[in-house]
């Protein structure tokens, strides 16, 4: 259980989850890191925890370098309990130190540990001097909570991010440039996709700061540490965050006898001849947080679903209840299904796409096996749709 040393005197000294495969309904099939990091300066500082499992590898980490006991100040920038969880612990062992938090941040640590807390509430420009080194904070409500906060050591011009640039990976690496690239920006992307994207003003907020300190170390609280790829993340970030979505289609549905998967085959065959890329997900088989992934840059998005007890299948429910939590913006929507006789699906469908504020196809939907004259009728539809749309 070794330290990680980012610059002179300042330690990764977190908790690595190689199990974890679920993250409240965001599938981690790598894992996560719980990234906490000290600072040893004339006042010790630890800034973000653990999850409370991961405590005996946090504490073991901090005591290769010095006693627990001697922390001054925990910061905490998050309070969720990946982050906070561990705090209980910790005070038993650092009775003397001082938690620091935003005014949200208080409010929260309170709600969950009780109110005899020593907390010192601190705002956007605050500054908490330590040594040599003078931290300061920017606060950044709603990403992704109302307490989010992030610190700056100008001295080694590290952020300390918290949630923002974080993916779930695990690795027995922690910097950026150590691990597969590709790899790690699809997790990046996922993580935005799922956590962070119902927050796109306050994120396009936040990388106004983030542009003005121009860290050279960026240290998120999960995943891999930014010191090579800050631009590119950055640029990722921006495009993400201004819902700036790319001439791409994702069709996503679920099937009972094959009917509804002809609509969408026809509706791909729509967007192929128009030369713009898709993607497909049988919802039978991709998890929803995958499809967000890929949602998250695509600008057209086509959901079916047959009928069934008057409703749509489960699967649909569930990705759409999704859908709408994370509210991607600028969007372009087609709801399409088939039906026996009521044909209900198709209308709520369009309804829960609707309430996402996209601008609507008109409905496709055929009654039980679609025929093949139709399937080139709904390949044509889409193909007209995005001809006006380029116009």
């Amino acid at each position: 259980m070794k330290p990680v040393k980012i610059k002179e005197n300042v330690y990764w000294v977190g908790g690595v989850d190689w199990d974890l495969r679920n993250f409240h309904g965001y599938l981690t099939q790598r894992g996560s890191t719980y990234n906490s990091y000290l600072i040893i300066d004339e006042k010790i500082t630890l800034i973000d925890g653990v999850k409370h499992y991961l405590f005996p590898e946090l504490i073991e980490r901090i005591s290769e370098i010095v006693d627990p006991a001697k922390i001054d100040y925990i910061i905490h920038n998050h309070v969720e309990m990946d982050h906070s969880g561990s705090l209980p612990q910790m005070l038993k062992v650092a009775k003397n130190a001082q938690i620091v938090a935003s005014p949200n941040g208080e409010k929260g640590l309170k709600a969950h540990y009780g109110e005899d807390l020593n907390i010192k509430v601190v705002k956007t420009g605050d500054t908490l001097k330590i040594g040599k080194r003078e931290l300061s904070f920017v606060l950044t409500p709603m990403v992704h909570w109302p307490d989010n906060m992030v610190t700056w050591s100008p001295e080694d011009k590290i952020l300390f991010s918290n949630d923002a640039f974080g993916q779930h990976i695990a690795s027995s690496v922690h910097f950026d440039d150590e691990y597969p690239m590709n790899t790690l920006f699809d997790e990046a992307q996922k993580y935005y996709a799922n956590i962070v994207l119902p927050y796109g003003a306050q994120v396009q907020k936040a990388m106004t700061t983030v542009k003005e300190l121009n860290p050279e170390v960026i240290a998120p609280s999960h995943g891999l540490i930014w010191r090579k790829y800050i631009p590119e993340v950055i640029a990722k970030y921006d495009k993400w965050a201004s819902n700036n979505a790319d001439e791409k289609a994702v069709i996503v549905y679920d099937t009972m006898w094959g009917s509804t998967q002809k609509l969408a085959n026809a509706i791909a065959d729509g967007f192929e001849n128009s030369n713009i890329p898709f993607q497909m997900f049988n919802l039978q088989y991709n998890h929803i947080s995958d499809i967000m992934t890929e949602l998250v840059e695509a600008k057209y998005i086509c959901v079916g679903s047959p009928t069934l007890n008057n409703n749509i299948l489960p699967t649909n429910a569930s990705f759409l209840t999704y859908l709408k939590g994370l509210a991607p913006k600028n969007r372009i929507a087609l709801a399409f299904g088939s039906y026996g006789w009521g044909g209900q699906s198709i209308g709520l469908v369009h309804e829960d796409l609707e309430k996402c504020k996209f601008e609507m196809w008109d409905d496709v939907k055929y009654q039980y096996i679609p025929s093949q004259e139709y399937l080139e009728e709904v390949t044509k539809i889409v193909m007209n749709n995005l001809k006006k749309e380029r116009k």
